[in-house]
């Protein structure tokens, strides 16, 4: 079984995200960044799998700027066998990421894609459903826990009602939710030894594929300050308050 996994290059979850003051995006430079956290959870179960003998190679794959490449050496870090770079500069939406995805795909001619259920900079859910679409593939989205079969996934979701079973034939999209195992860190050691394995530079524009943003972003805010709670004295004035005031109740 061969297993592409999709990591993406965000601000680190850590960092406190500052509005540009001409309110053009967020502010990037000289900014931490880092692997998308669910990505991480991504890359952890392709090597559970791998170590497990159920796969034999994993392809870590980025869409991005030339540090994109970062996020790939982590994985690679990780575990991951080999890498793919594909070359964009600028804003690049779902839709472009899901058509290079399937470019690859065909190239590659993996058993399964993993990538994380969402990203957390935009916050889109979008590329694995729309890569299962472009090939047809079954998918199964915010995986918690993943089996496999012969040919087939048993993959417990995260849903809004709790959490539901399914089984999908390989091969099959699959995005992770962040219960579905815990990422390992990687080691100096693994780190030094993936600095020499490959990483194969791809220009968008040689798939074929435009990218061209299909959305205006006209302006970007900080959401307004929260105003400060206070204190009541005893559960008559709350209710009194929320009564004449919130008029909740």
């Amino acid at each position: 079984m061969k297993i592409l996994v999709a990591v993406k290059r965000v601000i680190d979850y850590n960092v406190q995200v500052r509005v540009k003051e001409d309110n053009t995006g967020v502010v990037t430079d000289n900014v931490k960044m880092s692997t998308n956290p669910p990505d991480d959870n991504a890359v952890e179960e392709a090597v559970k799998i791998k170590e497990s003998g159920k796969a034999k190679e994993i392809v870590a794959i980025t869409v991005g700027e030339e540090k994109a490449q970062e996020t790939v050496r982590k994985a690679l870090a990780v575990g991951a066998d080999r890498g793919i770079h594909v070359k964009v500069d600028g804003v690049i939406e779902p839709l472009a990421v899901s058509k290079i995805l399937q470019k690859i795909v065909d190239k590659e001619k993996p058993d399964l894609v993993f990538m994380g259920k969402q990203a957390i900079d935009d916050d889109c859910n979008q590329t694995g459903q729309m890569l299962a679409a472009l090939l047809n593939w079954p998918q199964a989205t915010f995986a918690s826990k993943i089996e496999v079969k012969d040919k087939t996934l048993e993959v417990t979701r995260e849903v809004d009602e709790g959490l539901e079973t399914i089984e999908v034939n390989v091969p099959a999209i699959i995005t992770c939710d962040l219960r579905l195992n815990e990422p390992r860190y990687a080691s100096l050691p693994n780190i030094m030894k993936a600095k020499k394995k490959p990483i194969e530079q791809i220009n968008a524009a040689d798939l074929g594929i435009d990218t061209k943003p299909r959305i205006d972003q006209i302006k970007v805010e900080e959401p307004p300050k929260r105003k400060a709670g206070i204190k009541v004295a005893n559960v008559e004035e709350l209710v009194q308050k929320l009564k004449n005031e919130a008029k909740v109740i």
